[in-house]
């Protein structure tokens, strides 16, 4: 159980909301609201009042939160020997191009696709033009 947790491995460290922001305040709404068994689509519909891509925002941070917690759980069976093909399934290869290092779609071991995949969406979520940490300061507005 100590493997799972190490740090050193593939788990990345929580995304947090700063406590006394509005988007705080949203993720805790929205914590609540999925924790208390309230109907699914009611739970993530946009509060009276919220801003919408402050809403969108939140969610996208806490899901990112959840599938690298999922992810870090089973990572320790899924090896470069075990898995040599990130797939879904026998009909589909997912292959990983980001421009930089792969200019083209690239067969991967699928423990390798994942890190490269977890770290550009931490790229994403870190990036103020795409995820502004204050309220209200998208692109546009």
């Amino acid at each position: 159980l100590k493997q799972v947790f190490n740090k050193d491995k593939t788990f990345r460290p929580k995304r947090k909301f700063e406590p006394g922001t509005q988007r705080f305040e949203l993720h805790k709404r929205a914590q609540a609201s999925l924790n208390s068994g309230v109907d699914l689509k009611a739970a993530v519909q946009l509060p009276s009042g919220e801003d919408q891509n402050d809403w969108v925002a939140v969610h996208v941070v806490d899901f990112f939160n959840r599938i690298n917690l999922i992810y870090g759980t089973i990572c320790e069976f899924c090896t470069e020997r075990t898995c040599p093909v990130m797939s879904g399934g026998p009909k589909y290869e997912y292959r990983w191009q980001d421009d930089m290092k792969y200019k083209k779609p690239t067969a991967l071991p699928a423990p390798q696709y994942m890190n490269l995949l977890m770290d550009w969406i931490e790229v994403q979520i870190n990036n103020e033009d795409i995820f502004p940490t204050s309220v209200g300061k998208y692109k546009g507005e």
